[in-house]
């Protein structure tokens, strides 16, 4: 059965690069895509059922079977794969009878429905398939609810057959997504690191920062970023790089708690992280029918604050607690690490070049660059390793299991925005939420904001931004803000769930390596990823900050807020030069805030950052002096 189960992953993963290859139509097949998720449904489906047990997951994760597969897991193997192999061959003529009901596609609509929910508690626990019930539960009530909430009430027999058959629903643009982009960016990563591209990322990091006070956060902070450009998961990044950062900063003083907040943060950043990101940047694109490149280009300046102001944190941390470098044996020599790796770069060259300039779909450009990766793998050995047959192999299979849990997600996340879509409730609750924020831009950030907190909870970063964009995205752009602005919103405050307690899974894993205590990570975890929760706020008023706009407004934008970045880092570790007290953090926090603050946000901002600029200028040199005072004896 375990073999089984292998060659299952290995032909779901051959399966979506055929498909994304356009080898069925080049076979002369011309069918529905809808179709094509189905089939892939079919191999997707029973795989799960073989591979996860029905028991309790572990934190950030899920079980796989050790055991013997019991009966009732190969029954639903049978009729999950039974079930998706008959919407694929009766799809083109049962999509158009949803109001007839044919009674099969009703009894395989309901039998889908229910082990696909199954699916998802086995791969994402009970609050996803909860929220899921929940909006199916709301869209057969929408003509019930009050006042301004009501919208249409659909029988539960037409909900169930429309949720399957229709291309809007399960079947529709998140499965999409997670079917073609993500599996292929998936063996991208697998590639890279069968071939050694793990292990030149850390040895890279080592080389470059090992040498500064603070090496080993500054190395987790350059390694995860360098992961999180690959694969976009959070929980992978920290078990993948925190097994090897996080031992390295409490040997050099790091506390355990800040060791594991500093490794969540710099995990949590691949989800923002140019060119690859994560799922939600991926769906993001097809929500705003733009190409991927222009969002990965206005996600630009607010990874780099991000990951500039956990840099300069860590810094400070590392100043203030005189943590100092990694012992020179133990950081390997750079140019040997170049020597030895210098080609893993190319792989991301193509990507880059690919996206932004041949303006390749991003299914083929990441196809492009693993074929890059793949052929220098075989070409050319890593420290006397070449890719073998065996490693291709356990590519495509270990890609084909670690999706399982995003086609679980992707179908759910289609059976929501299907109910809200149908019932009308979607568009109800936009137009209450704008009435609840009284025509307030702040209020309505603010609701929306408190809205992916709370969310976030239960949810993925993904599954978050899917219910966002569909009740509140619309609501924001009637507001006035951009599109894009309103969906990069939404997502970035989609990923604070990881951060962000009382359930912050980045934090809570990364805790368990460290052997911290849970609660004191998270908090350190909100404190260093600070800008995640400001500077949404800032490009909401502001197209600067996602590269919308004249060129100089864009540098002095960018500037202004990377030296904000830097005064409210100080604030938040209490150091700059030297120990600060209460109120000079007030006013270094104060003077950053005025700078983060873009100059055409409003009429008023240009004066706030003037008037940042001569306070941070005043605490600054104040500070400065009274160091020097300090050192040379006198009283202060």
């Amino acid at each position: 059965m375990r073999t089984f189960v292998n060659v299952l992953a290995v032909v779901l993963s051959g399966a979506i690069v055929a498909v994304v290859v356009d080898v069925p139509r080049m076979l002369g097949l011309s069918v529905y895509f809808e179709q094509y998720l189905a089939g892939l449904m079919a191999i997707a489906m029973p795989l799960l059922f073989l591979h996860v047990p029905a028991g309790k997951g572990d934190e950030g994760g899920y079980r796989v079977r050790k055991g013997a597969v019991p009966w009732y897991d190969l029954i639903a193997a049978l009729l999950s794969c039974a079930g998706a192999l008959y919407v694929m061959v009766r799809f083109p003529e049962y999509s158009e009878l949803v109001s007839r009901r044919p009674w099969d596609g009703l009894l395989v609509a309901a039998l889908m429905l229910l082990l696909i929910l199954e699916g998802l508690r086995r791969t994402t626990g009970m609050s996803l398939v909860y929220t899921t019930v929940f909006f199916f539960v709301l869209a057969m009530m929408g003509g019930s609810l009050p006042g301004e909430f009501a919208a249409r009430s659909i029988p539960i027999e037409r909900l169930t057959y429309y949720v399957l058959w229709d291309s809007t629903a399960s079947l529709g643009l998140a499965l999409k997504i997670v079917a073609t982009i993500v599996v292929v960016y998936t063996i991208f990563g697998h590639v890279l690191f069968k071939s050694g591209g793990s292990t030149f990322f850390t040895d890279i990091s080592m080389a470059l920062m090992g040498r500064y006070r603070g090496g080993p956060a500054k190395i987790a902070i350059l390694g995860s970023s360098l992961f999180g450009t690959i694969s976009g998961n959070v929980v992978s990044n920290v078990l993948t790089v925190g097994v090897v950062t996080i031992p390295l900063m409490k040997r050099v003083g790091f506390k355990p708690h800040i060791a594991a907040a500093i490794e969540s943060c710099a995990s949590t950043g691949g989800q923002i992280m140019p060119p690859v990101m994560g799922v939600a940047a991926f769906i993001m694109a097809e929500f705003l029918q733009v190409p991927y490149y222009e969002v990965a280009l206005a996600a630009l300046i607010p990874a780099v604050l991000y990951y500039a102001a956990l840099f300069i944190q860590v810094d400070l941390e590392a100043a203030r607690s005189d943590i100092k470098a990694l012992d020179p044996k133990e950081i390997p020599k750079l140019s040997q690490v170049l020597k030895d790796g210098w080609y893993f770069v190319i792989p991301f060259i193509v990507l880059v070049y690919a996206l932004f300039w041949l303006n390749y779909e991003p299914e083929n450009a990441g196809l492009v660059a693993t074929a890059t990766a793949l052929g220098l793998g075989i070409v050319i050995p890593f420290r006397g390793k070449r890719i073998s047959w065996r490693d291709f192999y356990e590519m495509l299979r270990d890609s084909g299991l670690s999706v399982l849990d995003l086609f679980m997600l992707g179908a759910a996340a289609g059976i929501m925005i299907g109910a809200l879509n149908y019932s009308g409730v979607g568009f109800s609750l936009s137009l209450v939420l704008i009435t609840v924020a009284a025509g307030s831009l702040i209020a309505l950030l603010v609701l929306c904001a408190l809205t992916n907190i709370i969310l976030g909870l239960g949810l993925p970063t993904v599954g978050v931004y899917i219910v966002l964009a569909t009740l509140v995205a619309p609501t924001m752009i009637k507001m006035g803000i951009t599109p894009m602005a309103a969906h990069m919103f939404i997502m970035y405050y989609g990923c604070l769930s990881m951060i962000t307690p009382p359930v912050a899974i980045a934090s809570f894993v990364a805790a368990n390596l460290a052997g911290a205590n849970q609660n004191r990570t998270g908090w350190a975890s909100m404190t260093f990823g600070w800008t995640i929760y400001v500077v949404p706020f800032m490009f909401v008023f502001s197209d600067t900050l996602l590269m919308k706009g004249e060129p100089v407004s864009i540098f002095l934008d960018f500037v202004t807020a990377l030296v904000g970045v830097w005064f409210v880092s100080a604030a938040m570790m209490g150091y700059s030069v030297s120990k600060l007290g209460i109120a000079q953090r007030l006013l270094y926090g104060a003077a950053g805030l005025c700078l983060v603050i873009p100059l055409n946000a409003f009429d008023a901002a240009r004066w706030f950052n003037v008037a940042g600029a001569c306070l941070a200028l005043v605490v600054f040199l104040q500070e400065r002096h009274s160091r020097r005072i300090s050192r040379s004896g006198q009283p202060a």
